[in-house]
């Protein structure tokens, strides 16, 4: 996002009226209350998708047994349009709900601008010592908090059990092996070892850690992305085409790789924990056991895939502070992220939750939890999000043939620098 003078003014005139809202410590608004005194209504935007928002809707609206007089209104807003409808509705002071599952490359961008209540101090903010370091890491901007974790997650490596068996092929464990499978499968039934998601820069980023890389250093502010290991990476994506051991789309590439992999059109695809619930009302994983997890496929380096997950964040011209602060600390209480995993076994972000039974013993909860343990932390800076429309942009170049790799990486950092004025 460009922030020429009138952003920057809007800004600043916002940030004054969200603490005239809810900011004002002498308005009786600033948590102080206790639970118990809590009343009027919390608009909550969930951004969860089709499998997984029913689960959330009966959860957020659990809040209103504990706290009688709050009413909970629950709202879905489908994740490409949540982040620009947040913005417009907190940039126009109307509208904005009071809490949003906030995806972590959001945080620090909305409270940049100046949109995000600050949670030191308040109920929100509790028992911090139990989240994940790595969880938490997102949810700071500028040595204050802005957000609670909510779920965590990774990318790995999705694969049909029986059509890899069926092919004679071992579950690949680098992007040569996983060619090696997708020939066989190939000469076995004719059908495509592997679905790359080719319209979605998130994608991008096992094959760029995978060799070695990474978007920018954050600490020494130095652009890194058209570093070697960036050229290798759209070098790589582009061969797992050429190949033929993947097939691959240029938009709608969610619900193509989910019905390819459903279906078994493919037998292998890189996703999270988010699509679990989907994947598992296929045709081809009627027997449960046959969906098989693992680590990402390694570049030339290592095996790596992005740290990820939601935060819960509290806007800042919220009319009711008080029940906000609470409804995500109760949101993203040790309970609520326990029957989150028993109900849609998402990742938890508080470590008390992996020592109850029922989550530690949660399948997919026992292969993702040491695959986020081991994630990448992306940069937790405002300008993060934005990064990866060039991706997007390069990406689509590099896997039509319309430029190589190699301009691609170029293009991407030079991109980047656009954003990042003081980047090297």
């Amino acid at each position: 996002m460009r922030r020429g003078i009138a952003a920057t003014a809007l800004v600043a005139a916002l940030t004054m009226t969200a603490a005239a809202c809810g900011g004002d410590s002498d308005g009786g608004n600033n948590g102080s209350k206790s639970g118990k005194g809590l009343s009027g209504t919390v608009t909550f935007w969930d951004t969860s998708n089709e499998a997984e928002k029913a689960t959330y809707k009966a959860l957020a609206e659990g809040f209103e047994k504990e706290h009688p007089n709050v009413k909970v209104k629950y709202v879905n807003v489908p994740f490409g349009e949540a982040n620009a409808k947040f913005k417009n509705a907190a940039g126009g002071n109307a509208g904005a709900p009071d809490v949003m599952r906030t995806e972590v490359a959001w945080v620090a961008d909305f409270a940049n601008l100046g949109y995000l209540a600050p949670l030191d101090g308040t109920p929100a903010l509790d028992k911090a010592d139990d989240y994940l370091p790595t969880a938490a890491g997102s949810t700071k901007f500028n040595g204050k908090t802005y957000a609670v974790p909510q779920v965590t997650d990774t990318l790995a490596l999705f694969y049909n059990k029986k059509m890899l068996k069926d092919a004679g092929a071992k579950v690949p464990t680098s992007l040569d092996e996983l060619k090696d499978a997708s020939a066989k499968i190939r000469k076995k039934s004719g059908k495509t070892g592997f679905y790359l998601r080719g319209d979605d820069p998130y994608w991008f980023l096992p094959y760029l850690y995978g060799e070695g890389g990474d978007l920018v250093d954050a600490k020494n502010k130095t652009i890194k992305v058209d570093d070697q290991p960036g050229v290798k990476a759209y070098a790589a994506m582009k061969d797992l085409l050429d190949s033929k051991a993947a097939i691959t789309d240029a938009s709608d590439g969610w619900n193509n790789m989910e019905n390819a992999f459903k279906s078994g059109k493919v037998a292998m695809m890189i996703n999270g924990p988010w699509a679990i619930e989907d994947v598992s009302s296929g045709a081809q994983f009627k027997d449960k056991d046959n969906l098989g997890v693992a680590p990402v496929p390694a570049g030339s380096v290592r095996q790596a895939s992005p740290q990820g997950g939601w935060d819960l964040s509290v806007y800042a011209g919220s009319k009711n502070l008080d029940a906000s602060y609470e409804f995500v600390k109760y949101m993203s209480s040790a309970k609520v992220q326990q029957k989150t995993t028993e109900k849609i076994s998402l990742l938890p972000t508080r470590k008390s939750v992996y020592d109850v039974p029922a989550v530690a013993d949660n399948k997919m909860v026992k292969f993702f939890k040491p695959a986020v343990d081991k994630a990448v932390q992306r940069p937790w800076i405002a300008q993060g999000n934005a990064l990866f429309e060039p991706i997007r942009l390069q990406m689509a170049k590099v896997l039509s043939g319309d430029t190589s790799p190699e301009q691609a990486a170029k293009a991407t950092g030079d991109a980047f620098r656009k954003l990042l004025k003081d980047y090297k």
